[in-house]
């Protein structure tokens, strides 16, 4: 029987939302591990979230640096993530990587995990990439809120939680650029791929492990649905 395969884009807030949070490590490779017991199978991309932007922050204090260059230091704080989680995982997860993103990578284990490649995108994209590579139709998008709003919830108290949008409608609130270091509930330009090849993206929070298996599982769960 041909395994199921789930694309998971993993904000690197919730792996370090301050220090590296080990307790959501370990919820987190329990959950997945269980799945893989139903014949699925996952690639899994590490974002940085905000170690990368206290490294393009340093970094811009030192010395004027281009967008380029952020864009590199946060490549390598996505892949230092990716190895941290792929020796996490142990034997479940490839020792292989999903760095080149134009490069398809056949594994056997239930598990292997990428990261940021080259400048100009985020993580999120990497993941619409792997998403065509690997023939799935939905990408799960876990950060450290539980569902897309209309305005940054932060900024605005006028933001209201969406249940379910098209991509027409999300790409008005992410825009059409994309900016190293920047927050998006989903990267523009990823946002722009996705909705070229019809794929849908599930928004919520990672952290919420009961929420996560409702999914996995076909229940009811708390989450934005892009592109339905």
């Amino acid at each position: 029987m041909k395994k199921e395969t789930f694309i998971i884009s993993l904000g690197g807030s919730i792996i370090v939302p301050d220090q590296i949070d080990v307790g959501f490590v370990k919820d987190f490779r329990k959950l997945i591990i269980s799945q893989t017991k139903k014949n699925r199978r996952f690639v899994i991309v590490t974002g940085g979230g905000k170690v990368c932007r206290r490294y393009q922050g340093a970094g811009a204090e030192v010395r004027k640096m281009s967008a380029e260059e952020r864009d590199w230091i946060g490549i390598y704080v996505t892949q230092l993530n990716s190895h941290f989680m792929r020796m996490c995982f142990g034997k479940y997860a490839s020792e292989k990587t999903v760095f080149n993103i134009h490069k398809k990578v056949k594994f056997d284990e239930p598990v292997i995990f990428g990261a940021g490649w080259e400048p100009g995108t985020s993580t999120d994209y990497d993941a619409v990439i792997l998403a065509k590579q690997y023939n799935a139709k939905t990408i799960l998008n876990l950060s450290n809120i539980d569902k897309v709003y209309t305005k940054d919830p932060n900024k605005y108290k006028s933001a209201k939680p969406i249940d379910s949008i098209s991509w027409p409608d999300f790409r008005k609130i992410v825009g059409n650029t994309f900016t190293p270091g920047g927050n998006y509930p989903f990267d523009p330009i990823a946002s722009k791929k996705a909705q070229k090849l019809g794929l849908k993206v599930v928004s919520m929070n990672g952290n919420n492990m009961p929420n996560l298996k409702n999914f996995f599982d076909g229940k009811d769960f708390v989450g934005t649905v892009i592109g339905d």
